[in-house]
């Protein structure tokens, strides 16, 4: 039987949710799993809403579109909260996560969404600027993807990470983002 997991990430052009999608498929594809990563822009300037999109498979995806019934719907910036529905499409059994200091019960009556369906809430950007000393949530909440989901292996995404890293940065920023990684993991709360 199939395993298919649908990820649909929501953030602001900026905050690296392509980057995020594209490194969880890779991390997937490294346990031979199938994988699908894409974006969805609209107009391209920084600070924009935008959409990206994540399938992980056990067996090869056949599907080509955006992801309409996500499994799991990841919020980078809180404030598309209130003019972007990102609930829309959820699974039933889904969950959604969201960057923000809101706890998940408040988060969960915000978007009207099932009890069925986690909320997990972290302060990823409180996190980045901790650890990597920018706003760029993205690896703080795959951090919290990997614990409220676990749709990839923590080690090996920290690998793949740090092989990315290392084309533009030194060690030192690798372990700020496995630290941020790391803390979003601990850190996240759920509902």
């Amino acid at each position: 039987m199939q395993q298919l997991t649908e990820i649909r990430w929501h953030a602001r052009a900026g905050q690296g949710a392509v980057t995020a999608a594209k490194v969880v498929a890779e991390t997937a594809l490294a346990a031979d799993q199938y994988l699908q990563a894409m974006p969805e822009y609209g107009p391209e300037r920084m600070g924009a809403p935008i959409k990206a999109f994540t399938r992980i498979s056990s067996e090869p995806i056949e599907i080509h579109c955006n992801i309409e019934e996500p499994d799991i719907v990841i919020v980078l910036d809180d404030s598309l909260l209130e003019i972007i529905d990102v609930a829309e499409g959820i699974h039933p059994e889904g969950a959604i996560i969201v960057n923000t200091c809101t706890p998940p019960e408040q988060v969960r009556t915000a978007l009207g969404v099932a009890d069925s369906v986690k909320v997990a809430c972290v302060d990823a950007s409180g996190i980045a600027l901790d650890t990597i000393k920018r706003d760029i949530p993205n690896t703080p909440m795959v951090g919290a993807l990997i614990k409220v989901a676990g749709v990839v292996d923590m080690d090996s995404f920290k690998g793949l990470l740090a092989k990315n890293l290392s084309k533009k940065f030194g060690q030192e920023m690798i372990d700020a983002n496995w630290a941020s990684v790391d803390r979003a993991y601990e850190e996240v709360t759920v509902a």
